[in-house]
């Protein structure tokens, strides 16, 4: 798990990479490696998320960032394989399971 943070909803990740990481790892428990922000949308998307919201890059799906903690399950081999809301909490079965398997 990496979680990548974006400032593109609603300004509510305004502050450095490492006040992000602080207040991920108070409010939500986060120790999973946080990667510096990066723009998940528009005209500045960051390559790996046009990688993971474009067929025509990933092979698989077109998709859409719909706001913060939606969730992309790349398999070992480095494919897409799942898109997970972001209302989906991390430890669903959904998610769990795919992790397992």
């Amino acid at each position: 798990i990496i979680g990548f943070p974006a400032n593109n909803f609603l300004k509510q990740e305004p502050g450095t990479n490492e006040e992000i990481a602080s207040f991920c790892q108070v409010n939500y428990g986060v120790s999973f490696p946080m990667m510096s922000k990066i723009s998940v949308k528009g005209k500045d998307m960051h390559p790996l998320y046009q990688f993971l919201t474009q067929k025509s890059k990933n092979g698989v799906m077109d998709s859409k960032v719909s706001w913060n903690f939606q969730k992309y399950l790349i398999g070992k081999d480095g494919h897409l394989e799942k898109v997970i809301a972001p209302k989906t909490l991390p430890n669903d079965t959904e998610v769990i399971e795919w992790i397992n398997k």
